[in-house]
């Protein structure tokens, strides 16, 4: 994502997609759990009568053991019970559509995802699974209406669905400190289950020496209590290094190992498991830095076996730039993601979701190239960095585009699926730039997308 902080108005970044199986589905899969699923006041979700009709009415019930609440949770994303699958009447995606029991046909209307915030989410409708009129009786009806993280909206599902996104390091949404009104990342791991942030950013304070925006120290200051917050919530950051503005470490530092002890610093300050490059200033154009920045990841991949290296790049409709690619693969240099910013292509009115697989499909051919890789090492090696809403350039990455990122994302198992911002996944209400969207939404609904990411 174009990581340009501070940067016009409503421009940044987010990507999010969501995963949405699609074949015809037979048995059960084998690693799927089966159980009860309990949600609003204990009580459980139930086929109506126990009736292995279609179109039986789920509802709630107390919690009695029967077949009838008995739930196989699939790595398809079905979710079935008496040998049927949990189904959205009529394959509506509109706020009060009722849930059934119905024949399993593999449909959009009969995946789920569940979260490790405790949503299950139809993919298709982005929507989530809800007690109507958060009525606790029984025989209530179960219906999708949009998440709002309500108590009618939480439940607790075998293990197979239950867990915590597989790829929760991969699903990581910038997070910047440095103005405006940024939001408490506890909020949205409570709302989305995520639990990854990639912390914006660390520059130079005009010396070869790492602070955050270039005058905040490491220790003590507001990026230091983010990172304790996220990490009592059970995740953890992903410092990046570079944005858009201000001064760069990789042109302040005079050489390859002070650039390395640059880096060394922030690792250690934090003891990270990952790193973000981000590069998109012209200074990364010059061949002198990108060199440097090339021996600099090497030695300190070297000296940390684990760390995971990723490298944001801006790119064209068409793929990125390969030079500094190119530069890399002939250095010996790889990294765990190189991930491509598909924004700012110029012009509203374009389907950024299908420019973004295009512009995707041309990183996988550059690293095919560049490091002779077949087209699933590729993949595996490459990462999207989307802007949520209306982009610097006036375009409009909808939640819809974010769900067409997801798929491809799950179908290619990219390393990296992330976006430009956490600050931005919410509506605007008179707050200052870059502290919303641009579009109508409900707060984190494009991190929401991306929590389905499951590598």
């Amino acid at each position: 994502m174009a990581r340009a902080l501070p940067r016009s108005a409503l421009a940044t970044a987010s990507l999010a997609v969501l995963s949405v199986s699609a074949g015809l589905v037979a048995a059960s899969p084998a690693q799927a759990a089966t159980g009860a699923i309990t949600g609003l006041a204990g009580k459980c979700l139930d086929v109506a009568g126990a009736d292995s009709a279609d179109g039986t009415p789920v509802q709630l019930y107390d919690c009695n053991g029967t077949a009838a609440q008995q739930w196989t949770v699939g790595t398809d994303g079905t979710i079935r019970a008496l040998g049927k699958c949990l189904d959205v009447t009529g394959n509506s995606t509109a706020d009060g559509a009722k849930v059934q029991l119905w024949s399993c046909t593999g449909g959009a209307n009969q995946k789920w995802t569940v979260t490790s915030a405790h949503d299950i989410v139809n993919p298709q409708a982005n929507k989530c699974l809800d007690v109507t009129d958060n009525n606790s009786a029984n025989g209530t009806r179960i219906q999708i209406w949009s998440c709002s993280g309500g108590s009618n909206q939480k439940w607790t599902a075998p293990a197979a669905g239950g867990s915590a996104p597989a790829a929760p390091m991969a699903v990581a949404p910038y997070l910047y400190n440095g103005w405006g009104n940024p939001p408490d990342p506890s909020t949205i791991t409570r709302a989305t289950g995520v639990k990854w942030f990639t912390l914006a950013f660390v520059l130079s304070n005009g010396y070869c020496n790492p602070q955050w925006d270039g005058s905040r120290p490491l220790a003590g200051g507001v990026d230091q209590q983010t990172v304790n917050t996220v990490r009592a919530g059970g995740g953890d950051v992903i410092p990046s290094f570079g944005g858009y503005s201000g001064n760069k470490l990789e042109s302040s530092c005079s050489s390859a190992s002070e650039l390395a002890g640059a880096y060394q610093k922030v690792v250690n300050a934090y003891g990270l498991k990952a790193i973000d490059i981000d590069i998109e200033a012209d200074a990364y154009s010059n061949g002198t830095v990108q060199q440097r920045t090339v021996d600099a990841l090497k030695t300190v991949k070297a000296g940390n076996p684990g760390l995971k290296v990723y490298v944001t790049i801006g790119t064209g409709q068409s793929g990125p730039d390969t030079s500094l690619i190119n530069r890399a693969a002939a250095s010996g240099l790889t990294v765990d993601a190189w991930t491509i910013m598909p924004f700012d292509f110029g012009g509203a009115g374009q389907n950024m979701g299908n420019l973004t697989v295009r512009a995707a499909d041309g990183l996988k051919n550059a690293l095919k190239n560049a490091y002779h890789y077949s087209d699933d090492q590729a993949y595996r090696d490459m990462g999207i960095s989307s802007m949520n809403g209306v982009t610097d350039q006036n375009e409009v990455v909808t939640v819809n585009d974010f769900r067409t990122m997801l798929a491809y994302a799950q179908q290619h198992h990219l390393a990296r699926l992330t976006f430009w911002s956490a600050n931005r996944d919410r509506p605007c209400t008179g707050g200052p730039a870059d502290s919303c969207s641009g579009v109508s939404q409900s707060d984190w609904d494009y991190t929401r997308v991306f929590a389905a990411y499951t590598g």
